[in-house]
């Protein structure tokens, strides 16, 4: 038969222990919910979707490496990411960010897809066709407004090297996997009453 004391201890123990990550995982929700109802984190987006085209940019233009058709639409996919955030931290009113949320976890999906095409060409897992045609409407020929931006001038194949042997296109798999992940987070967050 045990000691009576030592029992009651131990369950003690347990709920001090409960009661303690019950408070950090409040704390972590609280966190993320003023995450999601933040003009900074429409902000960052803006800064990231803008340091990404500056990169792809510098590797066109300054490292000569030509984009390929799936390159130029993850170009656009950024481009709208950025529009969406910048019109979310602009506007900065529940509605606006209510539809930016849902629309930033639509772009992840679209960019996550394109980075698994973009990674299966360059890996020899995904096979099809790779032209010069991005498949825009007429209504909105970004290649003619700006092609600067927008021009593809290489089929598809593989994607340069940034850093430590890793490719464009596995670095572009790994943060549109993060990406949506954190923007699916967020938009739930954001639907959840906040407690003050």
């Amino acid at each position: 038969m045990g000691i009576p004391g030592n029992h009651d201890c131990r369950v003690e123990h347990i709920h001090i222990r409960s009661g303690f990550f019950a408070i950090r995982f409040n704390s972590m929700l609280q966190k993320l919910q003023k995450i999601a109802h933040s003009r900074w984190y429409w902000l960052a987006l803006v800064a990231l979707g803008l340091s990404f085209i500056a990169v792809a940019l510098y590797y066109q233009y300054v490292l000569e490496e030509s984009p390929c058709v799936m390159c130029i639409q993850v170009r656009i996919w950024i481009l709208c990411l950025t529009l969406v955030a910048l019109n979310a931290y602009v506007l900065n009113n529940r509605w606006s960010s209510l539809l930016a949320h849902i629309l930033t976890v639509f772009i992840a999906v679209g960019l996550l897809d394109r980075s698994y095409q973009l990674l299966g060409t360059e890996r020899g897992f995904v096979f099809g066709d790779c032209g010069f045609d991005l498949g825009l409407p007429s209504w909105l020929p970004l290649d003619t407004w700006l092609p600067e931006l927008f021009r593809v001038h290489s089929s598809c194949g593989y994607t340069p090297e940034l850093l430590f042997g890793i490719t464009m296109a596995e670095a572009l798999i790994v943060f549109s996997v993060v990406f949506l992940l954190i923007s699916l987070t967020l938009t739930i967050m954001f639907f959840v009453k906040r407690n003050h």
